[in-house]
């Protein structure tokens, strides 16, 4: 086991079941966002990575372009198969695997009935969702239905970037996870919070990834940007960003991990690997650097986990089963 992770929680994990792989192949997403290849995932091998890093459990996520490639019908359907897969690696393989359930967006109806099948019959640790769906921001108030729900529910929340419609334009051909997600990550949040979903829902628990994105050096001028667009007066930007989590996955060392303390807490980080779609190696050096933080080495991971097991209760009762 590696020196430099030690029993960490990874909130940001993804998963390509072969029905999965197939949809994307059917529906001309062999390079999902312009990514060189759809990555080779199996449950055994994911485990195997994880036990070389140290990594106790895996918060297992359909990643970009999700399940909706235009039939909402399919989505539905792939939606409750890939759900199905991820609970069976949860059954499978007890105490590594979580799931974060993904849901038929934009079929608001589906999405309902997902998130009951969900929790109801899959126990699913939370849900996945995309920043946009065909271009359809997640503040949009048709998603309101699930956003309700979701609060409902108390939910745990994971959004991931995907491409934005206009992507054609603006990633100049290159692949859209270098710089696309991270402007999408903070375009849809951005949105969440002056549409007053984040400050209407304030029991869904939103986990940002890659480190807030870009969000810490524009969060200023969106808080005094909603005073000239007269947003709700429920709407605080620097009140609501400082409440959600965020993940750590990417290249948060050494400059992004200083600058988004600036907007929250260290209690509302966690750790993130993105695997497969990261390298097992690149993984690897971003632990290490995360590991040399704080005042004793492991400081900081330490204190990662902690906080994902307050937000994951089930995690923190399985850590102390296996101990």
């Amino acid at each position: 086991m590696s020196s430099t992770i030690s029993d960490k929680i990874d909130v940001h994990a993804h998963y390509l079941p072969e029905a999965y792989r197939s949809a994307l192949q059917a529906a001309g997403h062999d390079r999902p966002d312009g990514f060189p290849q759809i990555p080779e995932w199996s449950a055994g091998e994911h485990v195997a990575m994880m036990d070389r890093l140290g990594i106790a459990t895996s918060l297992l996520s359909i990643s970009s372009p999700g399940v909706f490639f235009g039939d909402a019908s399919a989505a539905r359907d792939l939606a409750r198969e890939v759900n199905e897969v991820g609970r069976r690696a949860v059954v499978d393989h007890p105490g590594r695997f979580g799931l974060l359930a993904s849901l038929p967006l934009p079929d608001v109806d589906a999405a309902l009935a997902e998130i009951a099948h969900g929790c109801d019959r899959l126990h699913a640790d939370g849900f996945a969702l995309l920043t946009n769906v065909g271009g359809t921001y997640l503040g949009d108030p048709s998603f309101e239905p699930v956003f309700r729900e979701l609060n409902r529910r108390r939910a745990r929340v994971f959004l991931h970037p995907t491409s934005p419609a206009c992507w054609q334009h603006t990633s100049l051909g290159r692949p859209r996870p270098m710089l696309e997600f991270l402007f999408d990550t903070t375009r849809a949040v951005v949105d969440l919070v002056l549409s007053g979903t984040i400050a209407r829902h304030a029991d869904v628990e939103l986990i940002v990834p890659h480190g807030g994105a870009t969000l810490p050096l524009i969060v200023d001028r969106v808080s005094a940007f909603a005073l000239l667009l007269q947003v709700d007066p429920s709407v605080d930007v620097l009140r609501d960003v400082a409440r959600l989590h965020y993940d750590l996955a990417g290249f948060p060392l050494p400059r992004q991990l200083d600058a988004l303390l600036t907007i929250t807490a260290l209690e509302h980080l966690h750790y993130g690997s993105d695997h497969p779609f990261t390298p097992e190696f690149a993984v690897a050096l971003n632990a290490q650097r995360l590991d040399g933080v704080g005042e004793t080495p492991g400081a900081l991971v330490t204190a990662l986990r902690r906080n994902t097991e307050r937000l994951f209760p089930r995690l923190a009762a399985d850590s102390e089963g296996r101990a």
